[in-house]
């Protein structure tokens, strides 16, 4: 055999082994610049997809961001949009298609807590998690759907929480808009499931961010204590059930509540 071909032939098969689970795909992650959203922008990333993210406040760790993506090798680009907003919403993916040419998969991450007792509760704490949380939802997935169904394909992945399943003291409009995220999620993929777009929850537990790292120590411990596996979950972990949702390893999962939490809920 030439050594042409012989060298080809391996530089083929190394590719292969190299190539991302992700490779070739296009991946839209709203609320990316901290936590969890920008552990899954970076998994995204690893695994080979170009990566389009929005932020909002933190524009100084949007743009770390993007520089941080592409520096792992993919097209990435960061957008300063409200998700909770419809009309952003739809310039958002209409500026993701004019820069990336297609957008197979969406990341639904961006979500806000405003905790208080419902006797306390005000109507703005209970609109503003509604809008942002699941309203945020609604606006981006109802825009991204139109490329997907022209594409027939596309894998749409809401960020739920436990306490959608559960419920939570102190939690109600929380726990009322991730519970809304998963009758959402699963209507949509009844609806979509026929034009090969599926439609899948994650819902975390307690997970270690930056916003968890403020809480006092002995609250922590008091959390892990009642997981199962005795420690909170790490933003790689989320991420990672994420590559798989949005990879063709999952290529017949749809309507389904993946709960990433050690075992907390059973």
């Amino acid at each position: 055999m030439h050594a042409c071909v012989v060298y080809g032939n391996i530089a083929a098969e190394l590719k292969k082994i190299t190539m991302g689970l992700l490779d070739g795909k296009v991946a839209l992650v709203t609320g990316a610049s901290r936590g969890i959203g920008r552990a899954i922008a970076n998994e995204l990333a690893r695994e080979g997809a170009a990566v389009a993210f929005t932020y909002l406040s933190s524009v100084e760790q949007g743009n770390a961001l993007e520089a941080e993506l592409k520096a792992l090798g993919v097209n990435a680009k960061g957008y300063r949009s409200d998700a909770s907003k419809f009309d952003q919403a739809e310039q958002l993916v209409t500026d993701v298609l004019a820069d990336f040419g297609k957008l197979d998969v969406l990341v639904n991450n961006a979500g806000i807590t405003k905790d208080g007792l419902l006797m306390r509760m005000s109507e703005e704490q209970w609109d503003q998690v509604l809008e942002v949380n699941l309203k945020s939802v609604f606006n981006l997935t109802k825009a991204a759907i139109k490329p997907m169904m022209k594409a027939k394909a596309g894998s749409i992945i809401n960020l739920s929480s436990v306490v959608g399943i559960s419920g939570n003291a102190g939690q109600t409009n929380y726990s009322a808009s991730k519970a809304g995220i998963i009758g959402f999620t699963k209507s949509v993929a009844l609806e979509l499931g026929s034009r090969n777009i599926r439609s899948n929850v994650i819902a975390p537990g307690f997970i270690e961010t930056e916003m968890t790292a403020q809480l006092d120590e002995k609250v922590v411990a008091e959390w892990a204590n009642a997981i199962p596996m005795k420690r909170g979950g790490k933003p790689e972990e989320v991420a990672k059930v994420v590559t798989f949702l949005a990879s063709d390893m999952s290529s017949y999962v749809s309507g389904q509540v993946l709960q990433v939490c050690g075992g907390m809920l059973t």
